[in-house]
């Protein structure tokens, strides 16, 4: 469920992060209107509690996967949920890239999708991997509420075992369970990014 969900925010998210920095004024595809409509919708669904949301898209989540139940039913919230989470996160990576790098490689007439592949994410590397490294921990904690929906999952589990039958030490295995993943996921996106800062 949380690898799924997270490959298709990527594949969203990232070109959607990608398009909020170069609509910006003075940047390769300066267009305000562009800007100011993707930063509304971004703000819109990243403002949306996930539990709401997941309601909310029912009718749309049944036309693209045919069901609104089970890890099926619970994939589209996620990554509606999560994509433009990751779209503003790798926007403040890229914008951390020295703008005269940029300016350079402009001069030098190199084009525009080359300077995105080749300088902006190179340099921004480290920080898109902190950054998706927070998406993933938001990611585990959403899909702990894809139980309510018949998801299945660690969440499912603290509720259908721990809540409703009474049984305190399952809520509390699930809790620490939960707290090993998440210091798991944030170690290993930790170490990658200082990887990547000594490249």
């Amino acid at each position: 469920m949380v690898g799924i969900s997270l490959l298709f925010s990527i594949i969203i998210g990232i070109p959607l992060g990608i398009l909020l920095v170069l609509s910006r004024p003075g940047q390769a595809l300066d267009n305000k209107w562009l800007n100011h409509l993707l930063n509304l919708v971004v703000n819109i669904v990243r403002s949306v509690p996930f539990i709401i949301l997941l309601f909310f898209i029912l009718p749309f989540t049944k036309l693209i996967v045919g069901t609104t139940i089970g890890v099926k039913g619970v994939i589209v919230p996620l990554v509606i949920y999560t994509s433009p989470y990751i779209a503003r996160l790798m926007e403040t990576a890229l914008l951390e890239v020295e703008n005269g790098v940029v300016e350079a490689y402009t001069a030098m007439g190199i084009k525009t999708r080359h300077i995105i592949w080749n300088v902006m994410l190179r340099e921004a590397r480290p920080s898109i991997i902190l950054g998706l490294t927070i998406a993933t921990v938001s990611l585990v904690g959403a899909t702990a509420m894809a139980g309510l929906v018949g998801a299945g999952g660690l969440g499912d589990l603290a509720y259908r075992y721990g809540h409703l039958r009474y049984e305190v030490d399952v809520m509390y295995i699930t809790i620490f369970i939960l707290i090993i993943l998440v210091q798991s996921i944030q170690s290993i996106g930790n170490r990658l990014a200082t990887r990547l800062k000594k490249d």
